[in-house]
């Protein structure tokens, strides 16, 4: 039993003795510092329309409701609020209804970029129905992100195919799909 134990004792011995002499030495990892402060978030444009409208109005409408799509695109809580504010005095030029009344204003009133969004969908329902006969020509696209709202899906209308996603932003700016052409 001695023997065993002095056995063991001897291996245990030599094992860390071979281990010590093969220790590699960790060089410390270099620290790289990034200073992000001078690069610029990447800003996306909504595509120009080419659509021409019946009613100067409805025209103004839309370019302004574009305006709001596309600070929504940019996650830009303070402009979508601004760019709100500036579609709140066109609508009340024309006859809504009064969801869309509600959400523009609601849109306009708060810098949360969440709230923005769910109000959103509000206003763009009530923007395709002001769309219904108002092009002269060229056509529009009604756009759908089935994964809007917790899988619940929301619709939003743009001048282009290009899909800019105004319920995520950058975080999944090209998930959606064209839904239908509005002509």
């Amino acid at each position: 039993m001695k023997k065993l134990s002095f056995v063991v004792l001897a291996f245990t011995a030599i094992a860390f003795t071979s281990c010590k002499d093969n220790e590699k030495k960790v060089e410390e990892p270099e620290v790289v510092t990034v200073d992000n402060t001078a690069s610029e978030k990447e800003v996306y444009e909504i595509s120009e329309r080419e659509a021409e409208f019946n009613d100067p109005k409805i025209e103004a409408i839309f370019d302004q409701y574009i305006e709001v799509q596309e600070a929504l695109v940019n996650t830009d809580a303070e402009k979508t609020a601004s760019e709100s504010s500036k579609l709140e005095v066109l609508i009340k030029e024309v006859e809504v209804n009064e969801a869309t009344q509600t959400a523009v204003a609601a849109m306009a009133a708060t810098e949360d970029v969440n709230v923005q969004r769910e109000h959103f969908e509000t206003l763009t329902a009530g923007i395709e129905g002001m769309l219904e006969g108002a092009l002269a020509s060229g056509t529009l696209y009604k756009q759908y992100c089935p994964m809007a709202f917790n899988n619940k899906g929301a619709a939003w209308i743009s001048s282009g195919k290009n899909i800019l996603n105004p319920y995520f932003g950058d975080k999944m700016l090209k998930c959606g799909r064209v839904d239908s052409e509005i002509n």
